[in-house]
């Protein structure tokens, strides 16, 4: 019976049960080993040692194949990242973190250009515990990875610190001696030929790197370009398509705006062919602006919507006028209406501080249907006020020729002289002769006065006459009409006016009597030097009374003895009676109190009561004139 050691059998068993253990090379010398300390013969060590090198062979090739099996499995994992089309953060931190594990390297990282600055970054780590190295940048040329960069070629050193092959700088071994490197190896991520970043693999102990490593590490470099590129064109995708988004949203945009602005334009067109009045065309551009629109004249008159400062807006009147387009003032948007050179009024938008293009334009184009409106009105009112005026002219030359006929003359004409009219007689406050261009001027300034009203005028001998009808809150106040009349007159004229009303009256005759009273009034107010003024005659205290024929008697004497006749009726006083006899008496006292059989100091005392109600100068010459006349047409009266 041969002895354990005299056959290699089981020498051969334990090297094959090594082989499927995985054991280490280390562990089949000792299969030899033991043979020899056994003693077992020579040619059985032969044997044995023939087959410890089969056997570390295929150790070998399995080893080999485990690796390479290692390697394929990464790659296949970082295609299938690649095709998932994952985050790119994610991607590259997945390669580089491959990259050191199939390396047994102690940290991994990838440098990318940074184009603005000029050189290179750390973009992604792996291992690295350094917060110096980890923002380390790299300019072309400097260092292992500059160089790699350069030269489009891998790199590998086992020990950097002495390597005089790369360049060195402070700022580079600095980074790499606090993160404590030595061996590194570095190759470039190549597009098209182009190096788009480089990947690193490196050990904080010296390390050759075989090309096997090298030739893997590129692999994965490969990944990482392809990862890059795919994620640059997934962001010109996202960007196009971005853009391409924001195009069609402003195709639609601009379409819905010139929907808008067509049906815009048909809605206001269609009003005022349908007749619509400033304020209808205000309101439809309110609704489609969603804001308050006020129109106001070339005078900064409200013609629709709330009135706004004139004077405030005249800049901004002035600059659209100028630019051709609406502005902004404030909170307000502005627009001029225009006709031409010649300015017709002003559109005032609230409620819409950020006005966008369309609704500007928009805006703009309300402006222009306003003046369209503006303009046809302002035809229509010169047609009906010709004829009209002829109406007014026929009135005031023969008022009593046909007063039947004028009345019905003037319902046909809209102008119903049955009601209550006021007659505002106006003249240039210096005229040039009756054919004279102010007078012309004038006439102009009285049709563009009552535009949008139901009032008439018409040139009449030397003056304008304005016949305005009488209406709750407007009219009825001769002084107060003839005062906003001058003034207004005056600013559309361009040269002072001077105006006289009449009272108000009804029928042909009276509205004639009414001009005459006008005119008088007229003439007496450039006599007094007032020419410029609007004024109605009770307003010229006796000389009202005079020019007006005696009409206002009552309120001449109201108007001047009011609050004496007041207190009498009040109190059973006689202050009316003590100044009559004090001025009858010619203003003495003594023959005043025996006049009225009192003591001198009761009429001291009455008279310091009429200076308490009616003011300090009402004994002085003027003031005076007119209580005498009222006393005595008082007196006449029956008072």
């Amino acid at each position: 019976m041969n002895h354990p050691h005299e056959s290699a059998a089981p020498a051969l068993r334990r090297l094959l049960d090594l082989l499927v253990s995985g054991a280490a090379t280390e562990d089949f010398a000792d299969v030899l080993a033991d043979a020899r300390r056994h003693g077992a013969p020579a040619a059985v060590l032969a044997e044995i040692d023939d087959a410890t090198w089969q056997a570390l062979r295929v150790h070998r090739t399995l080893r080999q194949h485990r690796r390479r099996e290692a390697e394929l499995t990464a790659l296949f994992d970082t295609a299938g990242d690649l095709a998932a089309s994952r985050e790119l953060d994610t991607v590259l931190q997945a390669i580089v973190r491959r990259a050191r594990m199939l390396l047994g390297t102690d940290t991994a990282y990838l440098t990318l250009p940074d184009e603005a600055a000029g050189d290179t970054y750390m973009r992604v780590t792996d291992g690295s515990v350094s917060v110096l190295f980890q923002t380390l940048r790299l300019s072309l040329g400097d260092g292992l990875g500059g160089l790699v960069a350069q030269t489009a070629r891998p790199y590998a050193t086992p020990d950097y610190r002495t390597d005089e092959r790369f360049h060195h700088t402070g700022t580079i071994d600095a980074g790499v001696l606090d993160e404590g490197l030595v061996a590194i190896i570095g190759v470039p991520l190549l597009l098209g030929g182009q190096v788009i970043g480089v990947l690193f693999a490196a050990d904080r102990s010296p390390r050759a790197f075989s090309p096997d490593e090298v030739a893997l590490l590129c692999t994965l470099a490969a990944h990482a370009a392809i990862a890059l590129d795919t994620a640059k064109s997934l962001a010109d995708t996202r960007a196009a398509l971005a853009e391409l988004n924001a195009a069609n949203e402003l195709v639609r945009a601009h379409s819905a705006a010139v929907q808008r602005a067509e049906q815009a334009h048909d809605r206001l067109t269609d009003l005022v062919l349908r007749g619509a009045e400033v304020p209808d065309v205000a309101a439809a551009v309110a609704a489609l602006l969603d804001g308050d629109i006020a129109v106001l004249d070339a005078e900064g008159e409200p013609l629709a919507g709330r009135s706004a400062p004139a004077a405030e807006l005249a800049g901004a009147v002035t600059a659209s006028r100028t630019e051709g387009r609406s502005v902004r003032h404030g909170e307000l948007w502005v627009c001029a209406v225009l006709a031409g050179h010649d300015t017709l009024g002003t559109l005032v938008l609230r409620g819409r501080p950020d006005l966008d293009d369309a609704d500007r334009r928009l805006f703009e184009r309300a402006g222009v249907v306003t003046a369209l409106l503006l303009l046809l009105r302002r035809s229509v009112a010169e047609t009906e006020n010709r004829v009209r005026g002829e109406l007014l002219t026929d009135l005031l030359s023969a008022p009593d020729r046909d007063p039947a006929g004028l009345t019905a003359r003037g319902r046909r004409l809209g102008v119903d002289l049955a009601r209550p009219h006021l007659v505002l007689v106006a003249e240039p406050a210096e005229p040039d002769g009756p054919a004279g261009p102010d007078r012309g001027r004038l006439a102009g300034a009285a049709r563009r006065y009552l535009f949008g009203s139901r009032g008439v005028s018409a040139e009449h001998g030397e003056a304008v006459v304005l016949l305005v009808p009488v209406e709750a809150g407007a009219a009825d106040d001769p002084e107060e009409t003839a005062r906003q009349a001058a003034e207004r007159l005056a600013r559309l004229a361009g040269f002072p006016v001077t105006v006289g009303a009449g009272r108000p009256s009804a029928g042909p005759a009276a509205l004639a009597t009414s001009y005459a009273e006008g005119l008088r009034c007229v003439r007496a107010l450039r006599v007094l030097g007032r020419a410029g003024e609007g004024a109605a005659a009770r307003s010229l205290g006796f000389l009202g009374v005079l020019l007006g024929d005696g009409h206002d008697v009552d309120g001449f004497v109201g108007a001047t003895l009011g609050p004496l006749l007041a207190y009498d009726a009040r109190r059973g006083t006689e202050l009316v009676r003590t100044l009559r006899a004090y001025f009858d008496c010619g203003g003495s006292l003594t023959r005043a109190k025996d006049e009225l059989h009192v003591h001198v100091n009761t009429v001291v005392q009455r008279l310091d009561r009429v200076e308490a109600l009616l003011g300090r100068d009402w004994n002085h010459p003027e003031r005076s004139l007119e209580l005498q006349l009222a006393l005595r047409l008082q007196l006449l009266a029956g008072g």
